[in-house]
């Protein structure tokens, strides 16, 4: 599997000291860029991360997924997850700006990070700020700067909200998709079932570890709905079809571990749920153009 940077390893990396910013209910820390950064920097392995991280830079940079590459000029906000491996190409060698670090714990009490749209999505990950949205976004990252260095007893809970203000106005800066699911109808709640589903079976971390769920009729029975009528509601919600949106999460799944694991195709298939590997090699290249080795091939380039 791809190899995960724990917090320990991200502070060796940028050769800063964790200190005291464990605090009771998991980890926060943030750090200007220019304290990061080296004469002889090289570039970030291409891993998951076992933290969740935001930046706010100024400078060229490209962030590589599993399946794009997106190229971020001037004024960016980012965030990542501990779900998604990527890695940061820095272009321009200078860079200012904040990173910060966290736990998921650090957010217990505010419910499932990796359920906001900002996590969910390099599409949604990466949001350009023209100048008047980097001054506000620079003075939030200013005071959690501030605020970390200080002795207020609640400053944890201030550092949360504050954050929390960032995550919630970047989401406002984003196109409406779509809004959060209240089950007022029965589509609604179908789709939203059918999405959790799906999604927990991801990542595929370990090599025995094998989808249960990867055909439409698989989700119907297990949402004890029809699959015309599982196909209906999905078709309502999203505009796609069951096995589109099966298919499009395999593919997601299958270009990142060839990406970032050495597993073999034949070990990718199996965890994918093909038994036969010839069935796999069909549905990437009917999927994605290529085979599964030209995709590999290309990432390694």
């Amino acid at each position: 599997m791809a190899n995960v940077m724990e917090l320990q390893s991200f502070y060796k990396a940028v050769n800063q000291e964790m200190g005291t910013a464990q605090n009771e209910v998991g980890h926060f820390n943030i750090f200007h860029v220019e304290d990061l950064l080296s004469a002889d920097h090289r570039p970030t392995s291409y891993s998951r991360r076992s933290f969740f991280k935001i930046s706010l830079v100024t400078g060229h940079s490209k962030i590589h997924y599993a399946d794009r590459i997106i190229e971020a000029q001037d004024n960016v906000l980012v965030f990542t997850n501990p779900m998604l491996p990527y890695h940061w190409e820095r272009i321009s060698d200078k860079q200012t700006g904040y990173v910060c670090v966290f736990t998921e714990a650090f957010f217990s009490r505010f419910g499932h990070l990796k359920e906001l749209p900002v996590f969910q999505s390099p599409d949604m990950a990466v949001v350009p700020l023209g100048a008047d949205a980097f001054a506000q976004f620079d003075a939030l990252f200013a005071k959690m700067y501030q605020e970390i260095q200080g002795t207020y007893a609640y400053k944890y809970d201030l550092l949360r909200n504050l954050l929390m203000t960032v995550i919630h106005e970047a989401q406002k800066m984003q196109p409406a998709v779509s809004s959060p699911s209240t089950g007022s109808n029965a589509s609604e709640r179908i789709a939203s079932l059918f999405a959790e589903l799906l999604e927990r079976q991801f990542p595929i971390e370990m090599l025995n570890q094998i989808i249960g769920l990867h055909t439409p009729a698989d989700f119907a029975a297990q949402l004890n709905v029809h699959v015309n009528h599982l196909n209906k509601a999905l078709k309502e919600i999203t505009g796609h079809t069951t096995s589109q949106l099966i298919n499009s999460r395999i593919l997601q799944e299958a270009r990142i571990l060839l990406k970032s694991t050495t597993w073999t195709i034949n070990e990718i298939a199996w965890s994918l749920g093909f038994k036969e590997p010839n069935h796999f090699s069909t549905f990437f290249k009917s999927q994605a153009g290529v085979t599964a080795k030209q995709f590999r091939q290309s990432a390694a380039d």
